[in-house]
């Protein structure tokens, strides 16, 4: 009898062995194979490609995650560019969120267990069936939460939380002014606002977002528009906070706008990026377009100016303790229903040069994620990833960036 199960599990394995996976696209022949994104080099979308790579194993207090979910951002168009202080070198897998399940821990790492559905923070490397990361950047998530919500929380709502309640300390009956409100930061900004008492939100988004997003926003403009006068016409003495993505384009307007004791905070770079690609010249013709700041007038106005970068908080200035004290909170708020993660589309990774194309054109509300176990659509599937008529390699002309959004850098 003994002999004969031994065979008839043998039969078994060679069955599953020659069976045709049901889903090729996401089927991974070598187990110690994965699929990845990843950057060829700097430049337009056709530096994209889906490709194989040695799967990663985890170090030393690291965890390792089988991804579901990958949250894209606006800084992922400009490491696409190499429009960032330090690039790192091509070849490349990009992305700094995920969320997934835990599938292995390295040594000495405790707090985690196989099976586990967490989000992790990820010093690039992300958009990948597989990352490894430290445990510290690691957190368990509700059961109620899904994968793509919980891909889309980390970065916007974390980087929402710390710039209003630990930088500029937002208290019951302030107001708020918050660029791109329609985009991830901002909605995961006014969720936040709303659990404040009397805090009104001012936000700037393209006209089409408005009906979307009107019922979070306090007031809405149009972000072609000059939104100053508008505001002051509703708060004549100005607001209490300013939430600026657009790298300091704006950086008069909102000093204008802020109250005796206000805050303004720089969080982006959007007049980095405009076009597929960026020339040194527009480049520099962006630099000279930021408004310069006097630092006695703001000694005379009492306002404050400051800026906010959550991965360099993390990664480079020793900030997990302070994350992951923000974490808990938001996972409180989460927990009790009063925010909720906003995911715009999903997107197989095979489409993600139709996903960035989108985020570039603004046409998204809340957050678009990546999917890794969704199969591309079939009038993507057709090797999305080396053709593309937004992705043709082509420089951008010195002049152009007065014709195009400008879209902002979330971090």
């Amino acid at each position: 009898m003994e002999k004969e199960g031994t065979e008839i599990v043998e039969e078994t394995e060679q069955m599953i062995d020659q069976k045709e996976p049901e889903n090729p696209v996401s089927a991974v022949v070598d187990s110690k194979e994965m699929r990845a994104v990843v950057l060829t080099g700097f430049g337009g979308l056709n530096k994209l490609k889906v490709t194989k790579k040695p799967m990663p194993e985890p170090q030393e207090g690291e965890v390792k995650i089988r991804v579901k979910a990958c949250g894209l951002n606006f800084l992922d168009l400009m490491v696409r560019q190499g429009n960032i202080d330090n690039p790192p070198k091509t070849p490349l897998v990009p992305g700094f969120e995920c969320s997934g399940i835990v599938e292995s821990v390295g040594e000495n790492t405790t707090g985690f267990e196989i099976g586990d559905r967490v989000m992790a923070f990820v010093n690039y490397n992300a958009w990948a069936e597989v990352v490894c990361t430290p445990l510290d950047f690691v957190y368990k998530i509700p059961d109620d939460m899904t994968f793509p919500e919980a891909a889309a929380f980390s970065l916007n709502f974390v980087a929402a939380y710390m710039m209003l309640f630990e930088v500029a300390n937002l208290q019951e009956g302030m107001s708020v002014l918050v660029h791109s409100a329609g985009g991830g930061v901002g909605q995961a900004v006014a969720q936040l606002c709303s659990t404040v008492p009397n805090v009104t939100v001012f936000g700037t988004a393209s006209p089409f977002k408005h009906e979307a997003i009107k019922h979070s926003v306090t007031h809405l403009f149009d972000r072609n528009l000059d939104y100053v006068p508008e505001v002051k016409k509703i708060s004549p003495e100005g607001v209490d906070i300013v939430l600026d993505c657009l790298s300091g384009e704006n950086t008069g307007k909102g000093l204008t706008l802020l109250k005796p004791m206000g805050t303004y905070i720089l969080y982006g770079s959007s007049n980095m990026v405009t076009g597929e690609t960026k020339s040194f010249f527009s480049f520099a013709k962006s630099w000279w377009q930021v408004e310069k700041v006097n630092p006695v007038k703001l000694y005379e106005e009492n306002k404050v100016m400051a800026g906010f970068s959550l991965l360099n908080l993390l990664f480079k200035q020793g900030g997990c303790s302070r994350v992951k004290t923000a974490v808990q909170k938001l996972l409180s708020l989460y927990d009790q229903k009063k925010i909720k993660p906003i995911v715009d589309s999903l997107w197989a990774l095979e489409e993600v040069k139709e996903a960035m194309q989108r985020i570039h054109d603004r046409g998204n509300i809340g957050k678009l994620i990546l999917d890794v176990e969704k199969s591309p659509t079939p009038l993507m599937a057709n090797d999305s990833t080396e053709t593309s008529e937004a992705g043709e390699e082509e420089e951008e002309q010195e002049g152009d960036n007065d014709n195009k959004e400008r879209m902002p850098f979330i971090q």
